[in-house]
């Protein structure tokens, strides 16, 4: 190692230090590669770790093996690259911080002579839109508010249709399709409903009205559905009462880390109100470093296609590589953007909410019993996982096989998070390590989890470790099977009782063990889910064998197909030159005129 960092270019790049076992350590970019490696490093009179180092950075030092490089045109391009591969290969000594949504926001596009209010979470094009938001919460509420209170018109397809529809006779369209009201007394109805936007409690006022006349017409499930809007419209922000004399927008940004757990905040002011807030927890880390911290949350919220981006961000802490992550924010968005850090007056105070809410959020998470907490602990996890990702395949004697991928996180269920796979391999150790090899490979899409659990024994746990180590990707795994009877694992209830398996060893809890039922809910939902597709997936292979039996395909043949060409779908895609050359030319007319 100590020859490479001597040879280092002088470009801008990024730099990687693995272990002896090849394990990836730490991710970090530098201007000039040769300047900042070599910072490391005392050269003389003997080759060690720089002593005026952090004790994180020296203990990582201690464990480094070989170092790697890649060179990169700029340090714009280093910082971009840096963020991506800390986010894919989950390096021990960077810290993760995961908020991998894209928020909602409400738009308008008044290049219309009635325009309507719609909801993105992506840039859309035109020169008269004006967006409101970020939502990370309440803001389909609050969207659904302007259609319940404001009488606009309700559908896109209804100024279409040139006639008035039900809308307009329950009072809630005033009919711009017969040409009822004119675009100028539209346009302020859609002027007053942009205001209650900004002021949102005069929507909430309106809502109070109308659930306060269903309750007294003892329409109480409607009057329920306002009273959930009214909670969901309130809750937009942490606190309220913020209010500043002059007109700004920005957002803030505070991060800090706790004793289970880290947690950052993010503040979005809008005209100076505080229009709504947002917080996710990150995993505990005693190599907690601030100026990354900052820089990986500011990078993965500033997407390239945000509808939105505020040309002023406050931070509660300084860091180092702040002028950078400016500049790379105003490249990309092409506007000046500011990062400050506010040490007193307005600003400050909104900065010292935001830390307030941290701390909050901190104080709440210690005084909960965590179950991921654990977990880690019985596991001798490397990390409290907050992201959790569970594996099951399903199929009948190699047929319809399919593989399940759920995902829990510290809200619970994340089932827009869920992915299944149409696996193509015959039996189960090959399927399993395709469903992984394929998630491993969306790793710089969907970037990986805490945590992996298999359903499977030993041998799966070995497959995912293997698969991991090639992808240098730091990723916990424990997986949970029947215990082995006689060399069978025994299904029947209470047959046998369930055992994780973890790299360190077995563990074998009492089935009363909260921790062990716990991993068993994980594996269940898996198990639902693969087995719900895997049972589509048949029924729908099942019909399609019946319709071919009825032109008069034999089970011999359409076997022969299957094993060859592996799924229906594959066997509709083949050419009718293929299919001559697994059957016969009377077969492949059959299934093409069966096609058309």
């Amino acid at each position: 190692m100590q020859s490479v960092i001597k040879n280092l270019p002088v470009s801008a790049g990024i730099y990687q230090y693995f272990d002896a076992a090849g394990k990836l350590l730490y991710v970090g970019k530098a201007k000039n590669l040769k300047n900042r490696v070599k910072s490391y490093w005392r050269f003389a009179p003997e080759f060690m770790p720089n002593p005026s180092l952090s004790t994180r950075i020296i203990k990582m030092l201690h464990e480094a093996y070989t170092l790697e490089y890649i060179v990169v045109d700029s340090e714009e391009d280093a910082l971009i690259l840096e963020n991506s591969l800390i986010k894919q290969l989950k390096p021990k000594y960077n810290i993760l911080l995961r908020d991998d949504k894209t928020y909602p926001y409400i738009y308008i596009d008044e290049s219309q002579d009635y325009p309507r209010f719609e909801i993105t979470r992506k840039i859309i094009k035109g020169k008269k839109i004006t967006y409101y938001g970020p939502f990370p919460s309440g803001g389909k509420a609050l969207f659904d508010a302007l259609y319940e209170i404001y009488p606009l018109v309700q559908k896109k397809s209804c100024l279409k249709e040139g006639k008035a529809c039900l809308f307009y006779q329950i009072k809630k369209c005033l009919a711009p399709c017969e040409n009822k009201i004119s675009p100028t007394e539209y346009a302020q109805i859609i002027e007053e409903a942009k205001s209650s936007l900004r002021k949102r409690s005069k929507l909430i006022a309106a809502l109070e009205k109308k659930m306060t006349q269903l309750a007294l017409q003892e329409r109480f499930e409607e009057a329920a559905k306002m009273r959930d809007m009214i909670q969901s419209i309130a809750s937009l922000s942490t606190v309220s009462g913020v209010d500043l004399a002059n007109s700004f927008d920005a957002d803030i940004f505070a991060i800090q880390n706790g004793r289970e757990r880290g947690v950052a905040v993010k503040l979005f002011i809008r005209e100076g109100k505080l229009i709504s807030s947002s917080y996710s927890y990150f995993r505990h880390t005693h190599m907690f470093d601030t100026n990354e911290a900052y820089k990986q949350s500011l990078l993965e919220f500033y997407a390239p296609d945000i509808p939105q981006v505020c040309k002023t961000i406050l931070t509660a802490h300084d860091f180092e590589d702040s002028k950078q992550v400016a500049h790379t924010l105003s490249v990309q968005f092409d506007k000046k953007i500011e990062i400050l850090c506010p040490k007193r007056g307005p600003k400050a105070k909104l900065v010292a909410l935001a830390m307030q809410n941290c701390e909050e959020l901190l104080r709440k998470q210690d005084n909960d019993t965590v179950m991921e907490q654990k977990i880690a602990d019985l596991c001798d996890l490397n990390a409290v996982p907050y992201r959790i990702e569970t594996f099951d395949n399903s199929h009948m004697m190699g047929t319809a096989a399919v593989g399940g991928m759920v995902v829990w996180n510290e809200d619970g269920w994340d089932k827009q998070s869920y992915r299944r796979y149409e696996l193509h391999e015959r039996d189960e150790y090959s399927q399993m390590k395709e469903l992984l090899s394929r998630r491993i490979a969306d790793f710089t899409q969907n970037p990986p989890p805490d945590l992996w659990i298999l359903d499977g024994g030993q041998a799966n746990l070995n497959l995912a470790v293997e698969l991991l180590k090639k992808s240098k990707t730091n990723l916990d795994v424990i997986a949970i099977a029947k215990e082995k009877l006689d060399a069978k694992a025994h299904r029947a209830k209470g047959a046998a009782k369930d055992l994780i398996y973890t790299p360190h060893g077995t563990i074998d809890l009492q089935s009363s063990d909260k921790r062990l039922q716990w991993i068993q809910k994980q594996r269940d939902e898996a198990h639902r889910y693969a087995l719900a597709y895997h049972q589509n997936k048949k029924r729908k292979e099942d019909t399609q064998i019946s319709l071919l039996s009825q032109k008069g395909i034999g089970k011999a043949t359409l076997k022969k197909l299957i094993d060859y060409f592996g799924t229906f779908e594959a066997i509709e895609n083949a050419s009718s030159e293929e299919l001559e050359n697994v059957t016969n030319k009377k077969t492949a007319l059959i299934i093409k005129n069966y096609q058309r």
